[in-house]
């Protein structure tokens, strides 16, 4: 019993929200899409409470389940990014939601269940907890992708995002079945502990290299890394407009820390095996997210190919292989997290006629028919671009200098050389807005809570560069939270 009891309070938070999101959907049920408004305040609520319970709670570090579960602060730091997400992106939806009639109970539901696949995909100590958390989440975002059932771009984009996602998931699964068969071990200590005790000097058997390379290319879908980010364009130009923000934030996060936790926990041993791969990831998704961006007239295939290059900056801390790596591939993905939530609440104000626009030629004149939104706009694709004092600035310094510690010279000037390249396009959005002549307006007022996800993102990008302390301290004990695991 006391064990038991002990595995329950090591995962209470997340058993929190299971019964939270079981509860609303019950609820839902019974009354119906009527209930929909109330059901999505009662989400966002559900995910506060859950965020003061992981981020005030002072957990120590601990295993739950059988070793299946790991609670330690690496964890913590990284859900409480991936809640942060989910509540900013479920309020900014609440007026789109309104606007474009999609009140439907199942969407903030669904969303909750996929919040509960990502804390278990961060807390995920062995490759079967792995596999059921990352499936959680993506069956939900299935869905959540085609909620619109009678928007052809939207049941599009969730079909697209189904099919490829089975794929990734086949290649994930079989790549934990060739490690299983070789290691003779699911359990993320028992095949670090496999590795450490191998004599000095020999190789790991051929067979396991593979089954790595197989999970490393099932993580990267999920995080929309090259060569595995072909459905990320379509599904983020098809999907509804709160749903793209969504996935641009909380699911990127939980899968990258999976990622860090997967390289440099279990496999930590065998740098020198998987850091070409993830170098040679991490520069593709840097050139395809410049260059294939230029090219692109509407925002949210812009976004989206700018997070294919964002994922690959992140990459770089990895590749590195480093305590100071992983620090700042959390420090990015703080950043991160924060420049496209306040990105996303520009585009769904983004509206004309009651009609959302998506178009980069829709924000000419921006300046002078809406300063208040062109001002956190241009805050946010500076930051984007890496100009400094801003917070993007901060990120990428972090992740190159630990490249360039760890001799990765030449991934650290592709880095820098690939960030001038996509200043271009973050540039020409200030370029619009600011320098050509306008159209209409958009329509107004934005609302209380889209001003204040707006003047909130834009406060944290303009004075991080002067108070870092709390993210660098919070990233660097995460990071050596993680390592001494």
């Amino acid at each position: 019993m006391a064990i038991i009891s002990f595995d329950l309070m090591t995962a209470l938070p997340e058993i929190v929200l299971a019964c939270l999101a079981m509860a609303l959907l019950m609820l839902g049920v019974f009354r119906g899409d009527g209930s929909a408004p109330a059901i999505l305040g009662l989400s966002v609520a559900s995910l506060v409470i859950v965020f003061f319970m992981i981020s005030l709670g002072g957990r120590a570090t601990a295993d739950a389940f059988g070793g299946m579960f790991v609670l330690d602060r690496y964890g913590d730091f990284m859900k409480s990014l991936v809640l942060l997400g989910a509540i900013v992106t479920l309020i900014m939806s609440r007026r789109y939601c309104e606007d474009e009639q999609m009140q439907r109970f199942e969407y903030p539901v669904l969303a909750l269940f996929a919040t509960l696949g990502m804390l278990m995909m961060v807390s995920a100590n062995d490759l079967i907890s792995l596999y059921v958390g990352l499936e959680l989440q993506s069956l939900s975002l299935y869905v959540i992708a085609a909620i619109r059932r009678d928007n052809l771009r939207s049941t599009e984009a969730g079909l697209k995002y189904f099919v490829l996602g089975a794929l990734s998931s086949g290649m994930l699964l079989y790549g934990s079945s060739m490690i299983y068969g070789f290691a003779g071990t699911t359990s993320f200590p028992a095949l670090a502990g496999v590795f450490t005790s191998a004599p000095h000097g020999e190789a790991p058997p051929f067979g396991l290299i593979v089954g790595l390379v197989f999970l490393i290319a099932g993580l990267a879908f999920k995080i929309s890394a090259v060569p595995f980010h072909m459905w990320t364009p379509d599904v983020y130009e098809g999907a509804p407009t709160p749903v793209t923000a969504f996935f641009a934030t909380a699911p990127k996060v939980a899968a990258m820390a999976l990622l860090v936790r997967v390289m440099m926990g279990p496999f930590g041993d065998l740098v020198a095996q998987w850091q070409q791969i993830v170098v040679f990831v991490s520069i593709a998704s840097m050139l395809v997210g410049a260059f294939a961006a230029i090219a692109q007239t509407n925002i949210k295939r812009l976004m989206a190919y700018s997070s294919i290059g964002h994922i690959g900056y992140a990459l770089i801390g990895l590749a590195a292989g480093t305590e100071e790596g992983v620090r700042g591939v959390i420090v990015y993905m703080t950043i991160y997290i924060v420049m496209n939530l306040g990105t996303f609440g520009c585009i769904l104000c983004m509206r004309r006629t009651g009609v959302m626009v998506e178009s980069l030629e829709d924000l000419k004149g921006l300046s002078k028919t809406n300063p208040m939104m062109a001002l956190p706009l241009l805050i946010f694709m500076f930051s984007m671009a890496g100009i400094p004092p801003l917070a993007g600035f901060l990120a990428k310094f972090y992740v190159f200098m630990a490249a360039i510690d760890a001799g990765l010279y030449t991934l650290a000037v592709i880095g820098v050389l690939t960030s001038v390249v996509g200043a271009f396009y973050y540039l020409r959005i200030v370029k619009f807005m600011y320098f050509d002549e306008g159209g209409e307006p958009f329509d107004g007022p934005i609302g209380r809570d889209m001003a204040l996800v707006l003047v909130g993102t834009s406060a944290v990008i303009l004075l991080l560069f002067a108070v870092p302390g709390p993210i660098l301290d919070g990233a660097a004990a995460a990071a050596a939270s993680l390592l001494a695991g």
